[in-house]
């Protein structure tokens, strides 16, 4: 048996349990070193954002930790993932390279001259399953292309039947001599801001171990009543798992067979597990799209959209990032995104379509800050649900829904407890008002210490004129 080791590239599956490189290391016996590398130009456009940096630094800690735990030292190393991997089978004579894929196109491209580089070198160049349920060329349409609508996609997916159960963590030899590699700290990921790096702190457990926590807690507390509540911002029904899932902290077939596994064992919560389940579907039907339409974050799908006339509004963008834009659930949904690195799916829904309808400002800028703010920043998910928002993506809402974020906040928040933890300054307003603060009586504004304008802007726009303005548009 060769003693020569295998490199075990971590790129973003990172996790112990389920990884299947790590599992093809351990059964052909040979020593193991595991890498990660900090190639941030190989992202092309999208290297990650602040955000997904504090999470990567925090999950990295993590997995060194387990790793250490099985004697595997972790190697760090920093530059073009290329010229990385050809310094270190230079030093260390490994005679195989293991990483899982990845499904972004530059991340696509720089895997293909990886794989035919050490091919043409006589290094065994293996990638395995990068975390989908479902590769994306594996669901096609009867007529051999990508889907284009979600609804198809998904029976399609679900007739393949459940995924491969998850594998439990393998133990791969450790190597004899362990190579020279970067400390954590130097890579400055975290950010400089200590306020923002404490909300982010307060909000998350980034980690293998804390992913398999947000899980267990789930199905223990939300996943009943998950169909129904999912919607409410003001309430903790969500699994809030997708920054675990977006960094392989956890494998998608974990998340699957765990849900299964506790709807097998109570029927009653199958429909909830159905609902839960279907959102794991849009994460892979994103994949499909971004693999199948390279462009996706950056050119509209329908390419009608590509003279919309946007509007350049620097002053109302800003006020859309800061959440003083007047709608008390806009501001809120980005207050949260601002304190905790991540905002409520169905808020995500409201503060897109208030940025693209009600301001006609490029959907590409609001794609552009989420990528930077959200710690589950997700290349084809952003990109896709941004599309939908504005009309121009596969299985788009209808150009003429423009959400009403009156009607939006009063229908999912009707307490006004969501708005009230992040929009502190309206808390003492009644639940009748607090989405239209503006149109209190001025002793209502009096007595919940509210000087509108000063305390909390006006709106920056009406929204009735805006939907006109924007159905004009489209």
């Amino acid at each position: 048996m060769s003693e020569r080791p295998v490199i075990a590239w971590f790129d973003r599956d990172l996790r112990l349990a389920d990884q299947p490189m790590l599992a093809a290391a351990a059964a052909c016996g040979r020593p193991t070193i595991p890498l990660f590398i900090l190639d941030e130009a190989g992202h092309g456009a999208w290297p990650p954002g602040a955000a997904s940096r504090w999470w990567l630094h925090h999950s990295l800690a993590a997995l060194q930790r387990g790793l250490a735990d099985l004697g595997l030292p972790l190697v760090l190393r920093r530059g073009p993932a290329e010229a990385v991997l050809r310094d270190l089978l230079a030093e260390t004579g490994a005679a195989a390279v293991h990483w899982c894929r990845r499904y972004e196109p530059a991340l696509r491209a720089r895997d293909r001259r990886i794989g035919s580089a050490l091919a043409a070198s006589g290094v065994e160049a293996r990638s395995f399953d990068g975390g989908l349920l479902c590769e994306p060329e594996e669901a096609r349409t009867a007529g051999g292309r990508p889907f284009r609508v979600f609804g198809p996609y998904w029976r399609a997916v679900l007739a393949r039947g459940a995924p491969p159960q998850p594998e439990p963590a393998a133990r791969p030899a450790p190597p004899a001599a362990v190579p020279g590699g970067d400390h954590l700290d130097a890579w400055g990921l975290r950010p400089t801001r200590p306020d923002w790096a404490g909300g982010l702190r307060e909000a998350w457990r980034p980690g293998e171990a804390g992913a398999r926590e947000r899980l267990r807690r789930f199905l223990d507390e939300d996943l009943r009543g998950y169909r129904r509540l999912r919607d409410r911002p003001d309430r903790q029904a969500t699994s809030r798992l997708s920054p675990h899932l977006h960094f392989g902290e956890l494998s998608a077939r974990t998340i699957w067979h765990a849900v299964a596994t506790r709807t097998a064992a109570d029927a009653t919560l199958a429909g909830d597990a159905e609902a839960f389940l279907r959102e794991l579907g849009w994460r892979e039907f994103s994949y499909q799209l971004l693999v199948a339409h390279d462009r996706l974050p950056e050119e509209p799908l329908r390419a009608e959209f590509t003279h919309f006339p946007w509007r350049r509004a620097a002053g109302e963008l800003r006020a859309w990032q800061h959440g003083l834009t007047g709608y008390p659930i806009v501001d809120a949904g980005m207050r949260q995104l601002w304190r905790t690195g991540w905002m409520h799916n169905r808020v995500r829904m409201i503060v897109a379509s208030f940025l693209v309808k009600d301001l006609l400002v490029p959907w590409q800028e609001g794609e552009a800050w989420f990528w930077d703010t959200l710690v589950d920043a997700d290349l084809a998910s952003n990109a896709a649900s941004w599309q939908w928002v504005a009309g121009c993506g596969a299985d788009a809402a209808p150009y003429f829904r423009v959400f009403n974020p009156v009607l939006q906040g009063a229908k999912f928040d009707p307490d006004g407890g969501y708005v009230r933890r992040f929009v502190p300054e309206l808390a003492r307003l009644p639940a009748a008002h607090i989405h239209r603060p503006w149109a209190a009586p001025p002793a209502i504004l009096a007595a919940a210490g509210l000087r509108l304008g000063t305390d909390y802007p006006a709106p920056i726009v009406d929204h009735a004129a805006a939907r006109r303005r924007a159905l004009e548009a489209f």
